[in-house]
């Protein structure tokens, strides 16, 4: 008998009463804050970018509250104050969603952890702080296309069926802090290799041709670009995926020895919990560089792959020289709900 442990992490280098509309409403103000829901770790300076570009706007930024449940007991206390644009700043990816907390304390937001948290009452529910009028915005990486979350996160944010608020998420990268631009939008495109096992760039290039046809981006100079070079020229940047589980076996008799890769890739192909978390990621499985360990009566099986991302900045239909304008009412780059 064997008992299975799963372990998943990933690594971004690289998301009162209620306030009488006679008393204060959007035409007697129109502010705006801008929660940045996390700290830069490492030399990624996303988070203070944004912190810097908000903060040139003109705007309100609190940056010390990284929860959802922080956030709305924050307008909920400083319920004075009637905002047109609550902006919510947090990392966020196509894997594992975003960074952004459901509490304190609590995990990441998922669709599941959200619904269990208002289950739990954790999350208080939104009292004030915006109206039917007001949008808030989620400057999270492709968030756009978690249509669920978007729907679980406007449960959160509804005031009451009079007076809901509008929630605003990109399907699209923000990029803050750009050479050419404070805060601007870009197309993200993926490619893998198993980690430090690169087949280096032309090899690469062709991968990226075969898997986006129809797109007319020189995929080698992009891979080989790792910064902006000039305006709404691609460029991209790395980062790792790494995958573990662990197997307490009876007795380490019980425990297969795997020799190599392919007979690592064998056995997680076979295992019904491990081939169904690398389906949910849509990375091929021989794209992870594996390894496999036994200590005691535990099998170690440990994946890693780099994930290349190139990013297309979104420029003007009419105008090649300038980025697209962050309307937020342009439902062609924002989900809007």
């Amino acid at each position: 008998m064997k008992y299975q442990f799963l372990f998943f992490l990933m690594v971004i280098i690289s998301c009162t009463k209620p306030l009488p509309k006679a008393v204060k409403t959007l035409n007697e103000t129109k502010e705006s804050i801008v929660f940045i829901a996390g700290f830069d770790e490492g030399d990624n300076t996303y988070y203070t970018n944004a912190k810097n570009y908000f903060k040139g706007q003109g705007l309100k930024v609190i940056d010390n509250l990284y929860s959802v449940a922080e956030i709305v007991t924050y307008l909920n206390e400083n319920s004075a104050n009637v905002y047109e644009k609550v902006h919510i700043v947090s990392h966020s990816n196509a894997w594992l969603g975003m960074s952004l907390k459901t509490s304190k304390n609590g995990e990441r937001i998922t669709v599941e952890s959200i619904l269990k948290e208002r289950e739990n009452n954790n999350i208080n529910v939104l009292k004030s702080g915006v109206t039917h009028e007001s949008k808030i915005i989620f400057h999270s990486c492709g968030l756009g296309e978690n249509k669920a979350l978007l729907e679980q996160l406007k449960q959160v944010f509804t005031i009451n069926k009079e007076l809901n608020p509008t929630i605003v998420a990109s399907s699209f990268f923000n990029v803050f802090g750009g050479k050419y631009a404070g805060h601007y939008l870009a197309k993200p495109y993926y490619g893998y290799y198993p980690t430090a096992e690169s087949p280096g760039p032309t090899a690469l290039s062709k991968e990226f041709k075969v898997s986006y046809p129809n797109q007319k981006i020189d995929w080698f100079t992009a891979l080989k670009t790792r910064k902006e070079a000039s305006l709404g020229e691609p460029y991209s940047y790395k980062f790792n995926i790494p995958v573990e589980w662990e197997f307490t076996f009876d007795d380490s008799s019980e425990i297969p020895l795997l020799k190599n890769r392919d007979e690592i890739m064998d056995w997680v192909s076979e295992d019904a919990e491990m081939a169904s978390t690398l389906f949910a990621l849509q990375i091929p499985i021989e794209k992870y560089r594996w390894r496999s360990k036994i200590k005691g009566n535990t099998l170690y099986i440990k994946g890693k792959t780099t994930v290349l991302c190139v990013l297309e900045p979104i420029l003007e239909d009419n105008d090649a020289s300038e980025y697209k304008n962050l309307d937020y009412k342009d439902d062609s780059l924002y989900q809007i709900l």
